[in-house]
């Protein structure tokens, strides 16, 4: 199956958990295109999406959001994953109720929250006081195996199945 794997990220870690997300989909055989939101001009082409986000003030990026408004009623006409990625003290903290009108206006099959990764050295100031409000714990709190992990179970739910005669 053709698959779209798109990921709004601010600093590199939510692409990374894209770019872990992609490699195993093509290792179960899928062809996968990997590409930030903003290069996106259509859905038309995918069999399936995974799209997601990193969760900052409690919300997905906006190019993220954006996407899923523009392409909303394609999106519903496929299999769709949706992720987020936020801080290891609190695991994609997203907005519960803009996450469920998400997964119900897309119809998505699941929406996986992951820990994400803080490198103080990266933020711009104003990041800074917002992560020292909130005393997120710097370092990586991704858990890959369990991108890993999730990756394959979207694969195996894509799988063909056979009909026997």
């Amino acid at each position: 199956m053709e698959v779209l794997v798109t990921v709004a990220s601010r600093h590199g870690g939510t692409r990374e958990i894209g770019s872990r997300i992609a490699a195993e989909l093509r290792s179960r055989g899928h062809q996968v295109e990997i590409l930030d939101p903003e290069q996106v001009a259509t859905v038309d082409r995918y069999d399936a999406v995974v799209l997601g986000s990193a969760v900052y003030a409690s919300r997905w990026l906006p190019a993220a959001r954006e996407l899923a408004d523009r392409f909303a009623t394609e999106l519903a006409e496929r299999p769709v994953w949706l992720l987020s990625s936020g801080l290891a003290t609190v695991p994609a903290a997203n907005s519960p109720a803009e996450t469920r009108a998400r997964v119900d206006a897309l119809g998505a099959r699941d929406h996986r929250a992951f820990g994400g990764r803080l490198d103080r050295n990266v933020l711009n100031l104003s990041e800074r006081a917002i992560i020292a409000a909130v005393r997120g714990k710097e370092g990586d709190h991704r858990d890959m195996a369990d991108v890993a992990t999730w990756a394959r179970s979207i694969a195996d739910d894509l799988a063909p199945t056979s009909i026997s005669a």
